[in-house]
This record gives C-alpha cells, structure tokens and sequence, in this order.
C-alpha cells in the first residue's frame, strides 16, 4: 500500500473512532451499575455489566408506550410522506401543466426558511383544525416536504418521456402509468425518502413537545428530556433511554444504508 493511501486510511479511521466515541461511551455507561459512572475519572468500560438500568427504565416509567408512540407516529409519517411527495414529484417532473416550473422554483425558495419560522403559524392552522394534543396534529408537517419534493423530482426526471408516451398511446392512464412504470423506477429514492422520514419524524424533538401537552402521547425524545430532568443525577439510567432511543433508527440506517447512498448520489447528478 502507498504511504499516501496509508496515511488517508489510518486518517479515516481515526476520525470515525472519534465520530463513534460518544456512542460507544454511551452504550457502556448504559450497562454500568448505578451510580458508577458518577466517579471521577468517569469510567470507559464497565467494572459488572449489568441490565438494571434498563429493567427499571421500562419498569418505573413508561417507555413501553412513548417508545409505541414514536414508532406509530414514524410509519405513519413514512407512509405520508411516500403518498404525497412522490406523487408531487413525478408531477414536477413529466406532467406539463401551466406554471409548473415557476411554482416548483417557488417552492424551492422555502429551502432556505428554518423550519421553526413555520412553526408558529402551523400551530395556530392546527388549533383551527383542532388538532392540538392530537397525532394528527404531530403528522401535519410530514405530509409533504418541499426537500422530498425535489428530491424525488431529481430522480424522476431520469424517467425516459417515450416510455411514458408509449404507455399512453396504448391507453395506460395515468394512475395505471404511475402505479406500473413510475413507482418500479423509483425504488430507490423511494427507500431514500423513506429513510429520510423515518429518522426525521422519529427524533424529532420541537414539535410534538409543542403540538403535544397529554405526557401519554409524548414521543420518545420528548420522554428522554422528561427523564433527564427527573433523573439528572442517574447517568445511567438516562444513557439507557438513550440508547433505546438511538437502537431502532441506527438499525433501520444499517440495514437501508446500500439504498440510501445510492438513491441519493442518484438524485443529486440528475439536473
């Protein structure tokens, strides 16, 4: 190996033990027994591992239902996300319609808005809808994104025309079109989108704290905040809660991870 390849690799590595250090940290102190990681120096690795930590967090509280909750309200905001932006999508890109592309450049332009400006005005339309305190209201923000709008747009342009036209001179129509020919070529943005929903509704933390005041509907990352502030002296009972936070989604980013990149090296070449 050239000593260029082998500094670059040995550079890599180093990095990425020092992006997973908290991680693993984490995930030790989570198995530590009680009280020991209040030691100074903090330990690295635990004296007795042991699982109390997470026996009493789903004894003494109710993780078992924050962490249903957080699950319903991510595949409900997946599936959302996949109907709606999808079909506005492939819209954007091959159906001609007037202002099509003024309205997708107006579109893009709430990019560059930060979500939390939103947030006001989305909480007051919620509380017309009556939808305060409610999943539903939680769900609102995820039924269709501008970004996954234009991601899957990106990804569809890629989509030959004749193809298309072929379809419709047969007499496909258009829901037949895109159920038979669309939705096949886009199974890789479509796992990417999915991807990109499931870890965004899972961990969001702002909104359903601010959509949501019954504590038997808040979510995981809402629960963990609660848990720091009662337990602020037990480290490792919350690095627990953090774990069980933190497991699904790495496992669900493992797991998609080929289709992920891939859809999305895909969808940003696409002019």
């Amino acid at each position: 190996m050239r000593k260029g390849a082998l500094l670059t690799n040995t550079l890599m590595v180093l990095l990425g033990l020092f992006a997973v250090a908290p991680l693993l940290w984490m995930l030790s102190v989570s198995v530590m027994q009680p009280g020991e990681a209040a030691h100074f120096p903090p330990p690295l690795i635990p004296a007795d591992p042991t699982t109390t930590n997470y026996v009493t967090l789903f004894a003494s509280t109710d993780m078992a239902r924050y962490f249903a909750n957080s699950l319903l309200l991510a595949c409900l905001a997946t599936a959302l996300s996949l109907t709606f932006n999808v079909m506005a999508g492939y819209a954007f890109a091959k159906l001609n319609f007037r202002g099509r592309d003024r309205i997708f450049r107006f579109l893009l332009t709430a990019l560059v808005i930060p979500a939390q400006v939103a947030m006001i005005p989305l909480f007051l339309i919620c509380k017309e809808l009556g939808l305060v305190n409610s999943f539903g209201g939680v769900l609102v923000p995820s039924i269709a994104t501008v970004f996954g709008i234009f991601l899957v747009r990106q990804y569809a342009l890629a989509i030959p025309d004749e193809m298309l036209e072929a379809a419709r001179i047969d007499g496909a129509s258009e829901f037949r079109i895109f159920r038979v020919i669309v939705l096949p070529s886009l199974g890789p943005i479509l796992v990417t989108l999915a991807t990109f929903s499931f870890l965004g509704s899972w961990s969001d933390f702002l909104w359903p704290l601010i959509i949501l005041n019954d504590g038997d509907k808040a979510t995981l990352p809402v629960a963990l905040a609660n848990l720091s502030r009662e337990h602020v002296q037990d480290f490792e009972l919350m690095m627990a809660g953090s774990v069980v936070t933190l497991l699904p989604v790495l496992i669900l980013f493992v797991v998609l991870q080929r289709y992920y990149i891939s859809g999305l090296l895909a969808g940003s070449v696409k002019g």
